[in-house]
């Protein structure tokens, strides 16, 4: 039924909390800000670096130094993206026994585009056709465009695809999309938050995926 798999990157393929925790703290310190925990910043991904900022910063965009130190961070995190960050178990392998049977592959994410691409490269060369992050002329999740410019350069359509996430963001972009989503439990997002925001099909391993698909 399915022959395209289209996955979100932080906390679904790439566990990427701490880089980006770090990311975080070095622009609000630069700025004289005080700095985020580790579960703060946990939950306020998800939406992009500016909404991420809009949240982690005093008074949100109202303050006079937001811009500034979203600045600082899409250039420190530019550097730093994978010092910490690394795939998650079986996600590698779960990736190339699909590519392996034909699937159509693709990552969609709120990441700037630029580190999207990167990390993609730098973990999935070979296995993932085309990565999709957040850029300007595009509306980020949970709008549909990024999946549906996802499924274009790839050659597919919605009705062959199926959604990977581990957030409540991801399992609206999938309804908006029009195609199913599986929620991973290993994420950015716990069981009872993603079943208040609609997630009805879960995945505790990467086995589990397999036999979603099946």
């Amino acid at each position: 039924m399915y022959n395209t798999v289209i996955f979100d990157l932080d906390g679904t393929l790439l566990d990427t909390l701490d880089d980006l925790t770090n990311a975080v703290n070095y622009a609000l310190t630069e700025m004289g800000m005080p700095s985020r925990t580790k579960e703060e910043v946990r939950r306020f991904v998800g939406n992009g670096a500016r909404r991420l900022f809009e949240l982690a910063v005093p008074d949100g965009i109202e303050n006079p130094l937001f811009e500034e130190t979203l600045g600082k961070f899409n250039e420190y995190y530019g550097a730093h993206c994978n010092d910490c960050t690394k795939s998650y178990d079986g996600m590698t392998e779960l990736l190339k026994w699909l590519k392996e049977r034909g699937y159509a592959l693709a990552i969609v994410s709120n990441k700037p585009d630029f580190a999207v691409k990167e990390l993609s490269r730098i973990y999935f060369d070979g296995l993932v056709e085309t990565a999709v992050g957040e850029r300007e002329g595009i509306a980020r999740k949970p709008a549909p465009d990024t999946v549906l410019a996802a499924l274009k350069e790839l050659g597919r359509n919605k009705e062959e695809a199926v959604y990977v996430g581990d957030s409540e963001v991801d399992v609206a972009t999938a309804a908006n999309a029009g195609i199913p989503c599986i929620s991973v439990l290993w994420g950015f997002r716990d069981r009872e938050r993603l079943t208040l925001n609609g997630a009805e099909n879960f995945a505790a391993t990467p086995e589990d995926i397999k036999s979603f698909l099946n």
